[in-house]
């Protein structure tokens, strides 16, 4: 059958003026893949309480925290779970190896927490310590110190942690063999 003109003419109208349909299951994939990623990788990162007051050290340590207590120590305030404690400057300035308000802080910390299990009473309670890296030791030595005669003997130091391939240089700046 033939076509009139008109009709032919309304034909090639009706092509020009389409309007392209929007292919959506390229997009749905693209969408489900980024969903599932997201899901599987969003568990993999760990975040420590931060503080701008203080600039970690940097490690290669491969080993992950725990997540327990934490004690900041900045250049002004020792800072035990958000709360502030006591001065630098009054802790530096206590005799012995032994900070006496840090002390009554973990006693009344561990009096609220007992232990969950018979091996935690062996090894003791834990705690995290983040010290700025300009902290000299001895401060956290005398910290350290508080926290293994108040019972909170499994201690971790917090670091940054360093990609592997500049793991060299931080060995050699530190005054090892790489």
């Amino acid at each position: 059958m033939k076509q009139s003109i008109h009709a032919k003419r309304m034909a090639r109208h009706h092509k020009r003026n389409s309007v392209p349909k929007l292919n959506l299951v390229s997009l749905m994939d693209i969408f489900t893949i980024l969903v599932f990623f997201l899901l599987v990788n969003s568990s993999e990162v760990e975040v420590l309480q931060s503080n701008k007051d203080i600039d970690l050290p940097q490690s290669i340590a491969e080993k992950k925290p725990d997540n327990n207590l934490i004690i900041m120590i900045s250049q002004d305030y020792i800072i035990v779970g958000g709360r502030s404690i006591v001065s630098v400057e009054n802790a530096v300035a206590e005799e012995g190896l032994n900070i006496t308000a840090l002390a009554d802080e973990l006693a009344r910390r561990a009096k609220n927490k007992p232990y969950k299990n018979e091996e935690e009473a062996t090894k003791g309670r834990s705690v995290t310590i983040m010290g700025d890296k300009s902290i000299p030791y001895t401060m956290i030595k005398k910290v350290m110190s508080t926290c293994a005669n108040s019972d909170f003997r499994n201690i971790s130091l917090a670091v940054n942690q360093v990609p592997d391939a500049s793991a060299e240089g931080l060995l050699e700046s530190a005054g090892g063999e790489g």
